[in-house]
């Protein structure tokens, strides 16, 4: 009988490893496919690239240090009760902060860069919108299935997905075989590469977020490190893969002093998935290109602002009755839209900026709380991340020194290309 038992509970958990790891990429793969290739452009493809898999490294180490904490609570524990339990009431306020400020910040980027993308789509059927009108459109459809229902977001996003993947590969797949390997290797423009890497590397940070789910990976599997740790790994991985092709696709088809012109018009989805369209060479691959951009965004979009209704309704106390569900709306969807008519072209600043509180909850947090767990339950013998107390000394200084690098890039003594 316990043979079975653990049969089960094995096949269980490996059948269900898949689900984890989709739910992870589908997060972690958004603002960072529309921002890297922007950011990256000063630095260009071989440093883009080394910064990708070292920010990979530390938010995946970052992650799991925040499981190690998770591990030693009930699962159904939420980062809020990680946090208070962990570090106390101070970290715990400044944490929840960080996170509402970088949801709010999120639901706005996307909101100008899906009024963008609309206005993309639209001018391709000779439809002229102000951006700001078609920010208000991107807003009002997405928000209407978050008010619906989570499940209707579930549904919605797993199609969605799907969707995204078919879109990519047939217009990515097609932009990699014409790549042009000089311009990856042998930009032109300014010889200068390395000094922009460090203004890029909050961007980098932002592009792998996912560490939020880390406590609902917790509550969907139990208490099962080794599966975990798994879907924390694949699920981050297919991100570093995506990115990685879609840099090498943007970086081969559209040479270095062309996004020069893309930043200076803000550096929204539209302008770079215009300039790519002018090197497609089908008008079909064109609108596989537009269709998957308005999915990554419009799937980053209901997974953020799903994240940020459910926090909020928490909050303030509204309940699931619909007057409860339409105050909780008016209180996630009223402010960021109000900013995406206000400023249309904020998606890179805002994305900025969302990096900048990101440290905070995605890097710093975690590293402070597995080193406060360690002597907390010295004597448990869960998972427990190697490396020590230097690795978690490297996850911290991560943190700080891409959050400086922020403010530097902002207070101008930082290059930044463009």
């Amino acid at each position: 009988m316990a043979n079975h038992m653990n049969a089960a509970k094995n096949k269980a958990a490996g059948k269900s490893l898949l689900g984890g790891a989709m739910i992870i990429a589908g997060t972690t793969v958004g603002a960072g496919m529309f921002s890297l290739p922007v950011v990256g452009a000063g630095m260009w493809f071989g440093y883009s690239m080394l910064m990708l898999a070292a920010i990979w490294f530390c938010m995946l180490v970052s992650g799991l240090m925040l499981l190690e904490t998770n591990l030693h609570f009930e699962p159904g524990a939420s980062f809020d009760t990680l946090t208070k339990e962990t570090l106390g009431q101070f970290w715990r306020l400044v944490n929840g902060l960080s996170i509402t400020f970088v949801l709010y910040i999120l639901t706005y980027a996307y909101i100008s860069g899906g009024g963008s993308i609309v206005n993309h789509s639209l001018e391709g059927l000779g439809i002229n919108l102000p951006q700001s009108i078609a920010g208000l459109v991107f807003a009002g459809v997405l928000a209407a299935i978050v008010v619906i229902s989570t499940k209707a977001v579930d549904r919605i996003t797993t199609v969605m997905l799907g969707g995204m993947i078919i879109t990519f590969f047939l217009a990515v797949g097609n932009l990699l075989i014409d790549i042009d390997t000089t311009k990856l290797f042998m930009p032109d423009g300014e010889p200068s590469y390395a000094p922009y890497l460090l203004a890029a590397l909050p961007f980098g940070l932002a592009s792998f977020g996912y560490h939020g789910n880390v406590p609902s990976l917790v509550k969907y599997y139990g208490k099962e490190p080794k599966t975990i740790i798994k879907a924390l790994f694949i699920g981050t991985f297919i991100a570093l893969v995506i990115y990685s092709c879609w840099l090498v696709a943007t970086m081969g088809n559209i040479p270095r002093s062309q996004f020069i012109d893309i930043i200076a018009q803000g550096g929204n989805m539209g302008v770079l998935v215009g300039a790519l369209s002018d090197v497609m060479a089908s008008s079909w691959l064109n609108t596989m290109l537009t269709l998957f951009a308005n999915l990554a965004v419009a799937s980053s979009f209901l997974g953020v602002t799903l994240g940020l209704f459910d926090y909020l309704a928490d909050l303030f106390g509204f309940d699931e009755s619909r007057s409860g569900r339409f105050k909780t709306a008016a209180v996630t969807f009223i402010p960021p839209t109000v900013l995406g008519i206000l400023f249309p072209n904020g998606f890179l600043i805002a994305i900025g900026f969302a990096a900048l509180a990101a440290t905070i909850w995605a890097a710093i947090v975690p590293a402070m709380m597995a080193y406060k767990s360690r002597q907390m339950f010295a004597n448990s013998d869960s998972f427990r991340v190697p490396g020590g107390t230097p690795l978690i000394a490297i996850v911290i200084l991560f943190g700080l020194l891409t959050g400086a690098c922020h403010l530097l890039a902002m207070a101008k003594i930082l290059p930044v290309y463009g």
